[in-house]
């Protein structure tokens, strides 16, 4: 999925969350997000669809580095490294999100939504989102991308929800 043009609508994230909880009901997963930049928009995506804990276990939104580390054991060294918006820390994130709880498989997303906080090295738009997978025998695999989305605040946050939305359909 490359960078989106123009930012979904409800409909649009409705539907994709529908699919995206469909999947994971025939896989017999449990999703967790872990959200940043999104601020819990995927998890009220998945919480809008009724029946939805059968497939969604639960979703955390740190915002601050201060809480990726203590909720889900983000290391210092890797914020101080590498920067909150960044494919180690997603990464951290979402093993971190897949620790906590029963789920299968977990999400993490980390941007910058805007319209303030961009830098050259992170501008408005860059999102990172990472996917981790427990498998048989508690083996953990995990991918990362990396996405930049432009428009205003509200759009960037709906296209990294689509995003995030469209990690749980590709796995």
């Amino acid at each position: 999925m490359g960078t989106l043009l123009n930012a979904p609508s409800d409909t649009e994230l409705a539907l994709l969350a529908v699919r995206a909880g469909e999947a994971l009901l025939q896989r017999g997963f449990k999703a967790a997000l872990a959200e940043s930049c999104t601020g819990g928009y995927v998890a009220k995506l998945f919480t809008d669809i009724p029946g939805s804990s059968a497939w969604f276990d639960f979703g955390l939104v740190t915002y601050s580095n201060a809480s990726k580390q203590r909720c889900l054991g983000v290391s210092d060294e890797t914020l101080a490294e590498h920067g909150a918006v960044s494919e180690p820390v997603v990464l951290e994130m979402a093993a971190g999100a897949l620790a906590l709880g029963n789920a299968h498989c977990a999400v993490a997303i980390s941007g910058v939504a805007g319209p303030d906080g961009g830098t050259t090295r992170h501008p408005v738009g860059d999102v990172w989102l990472a996917l981790a997978l427990r498998r048989a025998g508690g083996a953990v695999e995990a991918v990362a991308v990396h996405r930049h989305f432009s428009g205003q605040r509200d759009e960037i946050r709906r296209q990294a929800a689509a995003a995030a939305l469209q990690l749980f359909l590709e796995e």
